[in-house]
């Protein structure tokens, strides 16, 4: 059974930058990909970032590109997204997902499992 859990949400103002960090137990993941989603209140749930299991390959919704970066630790089990020049927009509870396969998806029910979530604030 896999956990993820994420960590690093808070209050901030717009123009600032957090980063969020997942981690995974249970089992290794260094083949799988991972994803971060968001959902803001009275909003369906939304992909965020994505990255492969090598590590290699990344995607992004086209709202948060150039702004926010995905990695990955696969030593420490780790998957990081870096949120650089907040928005009131992206004010949402973040989720970290995994997949058992190595490919990225942008779609939530391409995912095997998911995290608690984080909750990110920005004000304006």
């Amino acid at each position: 059974q896999v956990q993820l859990v994420e960590s690093g949400g808070g209050l901030v103002q717009a123009g600032d930058s957090l980063r969020l960090s997942c981690t995974a137990s249970g089992r290794t993941f260094g083949n799988e990909a991972m994803g971060w989603f968001r959902q803001a209140p009275g909003k369906e749930r939304e992909f965020v970032a994505a990255i492969s299991g090598g590590g290699t390959i990344t995607r992004y919704a086209d709202s948060v590109k150039g702004r926010f970066t995905i990695s990955r630790d696969n030593a420490k089990n780790t998957v990081l997204l870096q949120m650089n020049g907040l928005k009131p927009e992206d004010t949402a509870v973040y989720y970290c997902a995994g997949r058992q396969l190595w490919t990225v998806s942008i779609y939530g029910n391409g995912y095997d499992y998911w995290g608690q979530g984080t909750q990110v604030t920005v004000s304006s």
